[in-house]
């Protein structure tokens, strides 16, 4: 046997190995709509030759891997699949804060982002909260104030006397 039939199946290789078949599946179903082929010149010239050999390959190399996984399967595909599902736990907090800081700002969804995170992980003592905020302090000085990147201002800046308005906006 050669080394590639002698590793070890990792969990969550059958998981994943049925998505890509499938996304491959797709990509072949829509082949034919997706690209051209003209009735004058070479084959290796045609539009849909080379996007069809690659489409195809992922057909036939995601099958036999398939087979391959099926067969020596773990049975611990589904634990592994829960921890990929847990991972977007962090791209929901990640929308939370792109529709906060249009409301409270930049400054304040960034301090207050970095706190509930790190509280989140499990880090409750006031030094490691303390620090969590001067870490959202300091990307927001990086960021907006020395970088200048054109983030917009939290409608609770309109609440702030003008000139405190008008420094918040453009450096917080």
């Amino acid at each position: 046997m050669s080394n590639l039939q002698q590793e070890a199946p990792r969990p969550g290789g059958f998981v994943f190995a049925l998505a890509f078949l499938a996304c491959a599946l797709v990509l072949l179903f829509y082949l034919g709509e997706e690209t051209k082929f003209s009735a004058s010149g070479k084959l290796f010239a045609q539009p849909r030759f080379w996007p069809a050999v690659g489409v195809i390959g992922m057909v036939g190399f995601g099958a036999l891997h398939l087979v391959t996984i099926w067969r020596n399967r773990t049975g611990r595909d589904g634990l592994e699949v829960v921890n990929w599902v847990r991972a977007l736990e962090y791209l929901a907090w990640f929308m939370v804060y792109v529709w906060a800081v249009p409301k409270i700002g930049y400054l304040a969804a960034t301090i207050l982002f970095c706190v509930i995170l790190a509280v989140r992980q499990g880090y409750r003592a006031a030094r490691h909260l303390v620090a969590a905020a001067v870490l959202g302090f300091a990307i927001v000085l990086v960021f907006k104030t020395g970088l200048q990147v054109k983030i917009p201002g939290g409608a609770v800046y309109e609440y702030l006397p003008g000139a405190l308005r008008n420094f918040m906006i453009v450096n917080f």
